[in-house]
């Protein structure tokens, strides 16, 4: 199996993963050329070659007008950068003064936060888009179905996570053109990547997200900041010795819609290395490493347990399946069986594994009329699976994906298309139809 593992022992930022990504691929220089003809509004993306403590890796360079963003800042446009609350003029933690903030990475914040009756200073200079806006910028790129769902699918991580920090509905978001433009490069890149280099499974390690504060215009905010922090729920995280901010919330909104589960590097043929720079030097490599490299597919041990019973009613079988269930079984199932004196009986089946054996065990003579229950042990052989959020005009549907074994297979989740098709009065089979 195809696994790709992304260390995060420096963060993650949206240029670093580009970075990194690039590396990967036969042909950067190609693909370069081809993101420079999306005709992303003001873009070009550039890379270089860079050494931080003896290792070479790739630079990924968005230049928005002709300029690139240093420290943290847009020229001429630094003022729209800053880790500022007040949402009429701000995003609320993007930029930092470099003086004050030690954040190495480029500065790849995309939100400038108002409300659509807010008088705004800068309104003629500046042009800020709406989701919807940004929502038509994407689907203009000539890109496959599958990447402009992706690079949708990480901003609306995003801007959700923003909507609730600031308590603001996502429809009174707005980006500022020149951070859209700049992320809106970066999410784009590292889809087209992941796209391009398809593995099987993502795997990360824990986020180092920085330490400390970072001032701003109107205060001081705590590291991660609060987008950042909400983004990466769920996600194992931990500071450090560096005092600033390493994981922004694009690379963080990245991190979690790619990453399949979060933990140390798994057992894995290296294939090919990469190495993402960030801008500063410290002490430690500033860099995101990602390693693409063959693992086994997976194996495991399951158990079946198995009792007959001939003296319990369906209802009685029913709510026994649904305690063991929450007992930690993988799976219940029945079957019709003949028992001695003729009688018709059932045999109740459990899978579980190790760790549940006793919860199920107990749950069993609890619930159910048997006196006595048969244990097996299973070697089995599974597809990794994991859950993806696909956006519909129907709302938020779970997807289903299997990989392994030289396979690939999806499905939503009925649940989902059945509560769809009795609030839209259709049938399943038309809801999926018109599903992507």
């Amino acid at each position: 199996m195809k696994t790709l593992y992304i260390d995060c022992g420096m963060g993650a930022a949206g240029d670093m993963l580009s970075g990194a990504l690039l590396e990967l691929i036969p042909d950067p220089d190609t693909f370069i050329a081809k993101m420079n003809d999306l005709g992303i509004p003001g873009v070009e993306v550039r890379k270089e070659s860079v050494v931080k403590c003896g290792i070479r890796g790739t630079h990924f360079t968005v230049l928005v007008n002709h300029e690139e963003e240093v420290n943290g800042k847009m020229p001429e446009h630094h003022h729209f950068f800053g880790t500022d609350l007040n949402i009429s003029h701000f995003h609320p933690h993007t930029a930092r003064k470099p003086q004050l903030h030690f954040h190495d990475h480029k500065e790849d914040h995309p939100l400038l936060m108002h409300h659509h009756d807010h008088e705004h200073h800068h309104e003629e200079a500046h042009h800020h888009s709406s989701m919807q806006e940004i929502e038509q910028i994407v689907a203009s790129f000539h890109l496959p179905e599958k990447v402009q769902r992706d690079v949708l699918a990480v901003y609306k991580l995003i801007a959700e996570a923003e909507s609730h920090v600031h308590g603001v509905p996502v429809t009174d978001i707005h980006f500022h053109e020149v951070g859209t433009m700049d992320a809106v490069a970066d999410i784009t890149a590292v889809c087209m990547l992941m796209n391009e280099i398809g593995p099987d499974e993502v795997v990360a390690s824990p986020v180092h997200v920085g330490s400390g504060q970072v001032k701003c215009a109107h205060g001081i905010l705590p590291v991660p900041a609060p987008a950042t922090l909400h983004i990466l729920r769920d996600v194992p995280i931990y500071g450090g010795e560096i005092k600033g901010e390493l994981c922004t919330p694009t690379g963080a909104a990245l991190l979690k819609h790619f990453v399949s589960r979060f933990g140390s590097m798994p057992v894995m043929k290296p294939l090919a290395v990469g190495y993402g720079m960030g801008k500063k030097d410290f002490k430690w490599a500033n860099c995101v490493r990602v390693t693409l490299g063959e693992t086994e597919d997976r194996k495991d041990t399951i158990l079946e347990l198995v009792c007959n019973v001939d003296d319990m009613s369906a209802e009685a079988i029913g709510f026994a399946s649904e305690r063991l269930f929450d007992a930690g079984a993988k799976d219940v199932y029945t079957r019709a069986i003949g028992m001695k004196k003729s009688r018709p009986a059932t045999q109740i089946c459990v899978i579980c594994t190790e760790e549940d054996k006793d919860k199920i065990v107990r749950c069993l003579f609890k619930h159910t009329s048997t006196i006595g229950i048969r244990e097996a042990e299973f070697n089995r052989f599974v597809l990794d699976r994991k859950i993806e959020k696909i956006q519909t005009p129907y709302g938020e549907v779970r997807k289903k994906i299997s990989s392994g074994y030289g396979v690939c297979r999806s499905k939503y989740e009925h649940d989902d298309l059945a509560r769809i098709a009795k609030e839209q009065g259709l049938s399943i089979d038309e809801i999926r139809r018109t599903l992507p």
